[in-house]
């Protein structure tokens, strides 16, 4: 491979990278608005339906996780083609789970943690370790699977190895928190 090739690549991955940040940032703003600042659409009776929202948000993560472990486990004996398979998955419930939580938040708005006790600081504990991961996770995600659909295998490992425990926690503590809220925020 001739130096300007080489350099080409590189500059080619930079833009993508900072495509990628920028995507990252805009998604992660926008979250923080419709969660925090944007007033729920109080259409109680007409939207029934998002009330079962949480629950399919909590088994889209458990499958993520469920894929994401699956998919550790196949790298590991060599299987790659079903390893793609079910990181491909892992990406497919992520998005689903994304378009659900937006959809969500958009009707219902935040939702306020009410129980005291012991359980409020584990609560929160877990819920800013989620969402401070959360942040990380998106760039993290598309710059794993960017490398992995260029072939850059090298470098993909390395990302992954960043990237899969804080997608997993992220998954894990999504559903944590949806059982959480569901025990104690009555």
């Amino acid at each position: 491979m001739d130096s300007h090739n080489s350099d080409s690549k590189a500059s080619d991955d930079k833009n993508v990278f900072i495509v990628i940040g920028i995507l990252s940032f805009s998604v992660i703003a926008f979250l923080v608005w419709l969660i925090y600042f944007k007033p729920g659409a109080d259409l109680a009776g007409e939207i029934s339906w998002t009330a079962a929202l949480p629950a399919l948000n909590a088994f889209l993560n458990t499958l993520t996780s469920f894929f994401l472990i699956t998919g550790l486990t196949f790298i590991k004996q060599n299987k790659i083609d079903w390893h793609k398979r079910a990181m491909f998955a892992a990406t497919g419930t992520s998005a689903l789970f994304l378009a659900s939580y937006i959809t969500y938040h958009n009707f219902h708005g935040d939702t306020k943690f009410i129980a005291t006790g012991i359980i409020r600081p584990i609560y929160f504990g877990i819920l800013i370790s989620h969402i401070l991961l959360s942040a990380i996770q998106v760039p993290l995600i598309l710059s794993t699977l960017y490398l992995a659909l260029t072939k850059k295998f090298i470098r993909h490992k390395k990302v992954a190895r960043i990237t899969f425990p804080i997608w997993l926690y992220v998954s894990v503590t999504g559903v944590l928190i949806f059982i959480i809220l569901r025990w104690f925020n009555v």
